[in-house]
Formats: structure tokens, sequence, C-alpha cells
């Protein structure tokens, strides 16, 4: 509650995917009144129905490249606090979005131009307009992924060397900010994500396995074991670490056999439907 007893209000700036609908419905059983900034370029039209449905949820649509009306539509609606949930696709940057003088002047002043980089410096100017961006977890702890084998099976002797290796190869990309999600066979990287995001990374995997002409004779293993991992500071106020049932979907469809993740800065969308899809493709999932 706010000093005057109304409920307090959260910015949500709101991409893709079901992560905003999860932190939207986290953020109401809290009690707070929500703000949606919702993304033409990117966020669900659902979203409309949701609001319609609660008196405590109004939604605002821009551009991706309106920065000036996103900072004007939160301060009109009294909002001090906001969070970024679900992905905004990096390579929009490159698209036909026009943006506005705020968010030109901001890439134009960008050393680089990488997810860090420009959250970054979005996350300043919201700042010192007086809009606070807090942890894209801030209402989801319960999803963070907890350190454990969560599948019927464990990675094998094989896997786990994969996973040693992935790691090293993932930590080392991630700090450049070039991706999160490295997958890998017989410890040899065969695809680092960039900016296509983590399931075209794994199909793009399996594509490249598809096309060897590997006989009996092979002493190799064809399974892929796909590695995620945060960045070494990574910002939990944005680009957190995401799997989903779409992600075991895309390994089952890759011919992947593993998937480790990185405890307590991984958020799991549907944990127990995820285990489910797992096990039922014989996938391993392993949390460290």
């Amino acid at each position: 509650m706010t000093l005057s007893g109304e409920p307090e209000k959260l910015g949500l700036i709101a991409g893709n995917g079901r992560f905003p609908f999860l932190l939207l419905d986290a953020a109401r059983a809290h009690g707070l009144q929500v703000v949606v900034a919702a993304i033409n370029e990117e966020t669900d039209p659902k979203m409309n129905e949701r609001a319609a449905a609660d008196a405590g949820v109004r939604v605002h649509w821009l551009s991706l490249g309106e920065l000036s009306r996103l900072i004007e539509t939160f301060r009109a609606e009294g909002v001090t606090r906001a969070v970024m949930a679900g992905q905004v696709k990096h390579k929009q940057i490159f698209s036909s979005i026009r943006p506005d003088w705020r968010l030109a002047k901001l890439l134009l002043n960008l050393r680089t131009r990488n997810t860090d980089m420009l959250l970054g410096a979005v996350a300043k100017v919201l700042g010192d307009e007086g809009i606070e961006l807090i942890s894209s977890t801030q209402y989801l702890e319960p999803l963070l992924a907890k350190a454990g084998v969560l599948t019927r099976r464990a990675p094998d002797e094989e896997e786990e060397k994969d996973i040693v290796y992935g790691r090293a190869v993932g930590q080392a990309i991630a700090g450049y900010d070039l991706g999160q999600t490295v997958v890998i066979a017989a410890q040899a990287c065969v695809a680092v994500e960039a900016m296509e995001g983590t399931d075209a990374t794994i199909a793009r995997a399996g594509e490249l396995f598809r096309t060897l002409d590997v006989g009996a004779e092979s002493t190799l293993r064809r399974g892929l074991t796909v590695v995620k991992v945060a960045k070494p500071n990574q910002d939990m106020r944005f680009d957190v670490p995401v799997i989903g049932v779409a992600t075991i979907e895309a390994m089952k469809a890759a011919g992947a056999t593993c998937l480790a993740i990185e405890a307590e800065r991984t958020l799991m969308f549907d944990p127990a439907a995820i285990v489910r899809a797992a096990d039922d493709g014989g996938i391993a999932i392993v949390v460290k």
C-alpha cells in the first residue's frame, strides 16, 4: 500500500512468451496494481483479455522504439517501480522499428549494442526519470531452479563430461554477452547461441548433426547436451536465463539427451510439466 492507502502500482514492460503473464499474476497475488507497457512487436495480444478480466491491470500498447512514450505512460500512471519480463528479440534493433529521439540518442551513445549495454542504458534512463527497474525474479522466486537432478534419469558419464566442458564454454561466451546456451557433443562445441535464441540454437545443432555421415565404426556418440548459463555478473533485472516446455520439445526434435542449467539463476516456467516432458523423452535435467 502507498501512503494514500491505494495499492502500490508496478510497471510491467512485457516482451513475448509466458513470462509477462506469470509475473503479472504473481504481482497481482501480492496485491499490486499492474500497469502493462505492451510492445506491439512482441507482446501476446492475449494481454488485452487478461486486463479485461481484472480491474487491477491496465494495458498500454506502444512500439519498441517509443522509449519517451514508455516513460510518459508510467509517470502518468504514477509508476515508480517497474520490471522487465519476456524476451525482446535482440535482432529487433536491426529491424524496421523507428526509434524516438530518446532511444536514438541512447543507441548512438552505446559502445556496443549487446543486451547488457542496451538494457542497462534503458534502466539508467528510467532511473533518471524516477522509475526504478527491479529484479525480474522479484515475485517469481519459487520458479528459480534448485540444485539437483530433476529427472528420473541422471546424466551419464559422457554427458557429465559434456556439461563440464559446456559450462566453461558457456561462461566464456556469456562474459561477452553473446548468448547463454551452448550445445555440446563428445566434448566438442556444436552450436553457440547468438541473436537467434535458445530454441533456434538447439534446432541448428540438430540440423548440423543430421547432415553428418557417421557410420557404425564411429567412436563419437551422437547425443547432444544443452548447457544454459547465466552471465558471470548476471543482472537479475533483465535477460535472466529461462527454460520452458518448449525448450524440452526443441531438444527432442534435435536429438538432445541432456540439459544442464544454473541453480538459483534460471527460471523454470511450469517445472512439473518440464520434468514430465523430459522424462517422456528420456532427457536428463541437472541443476548445478
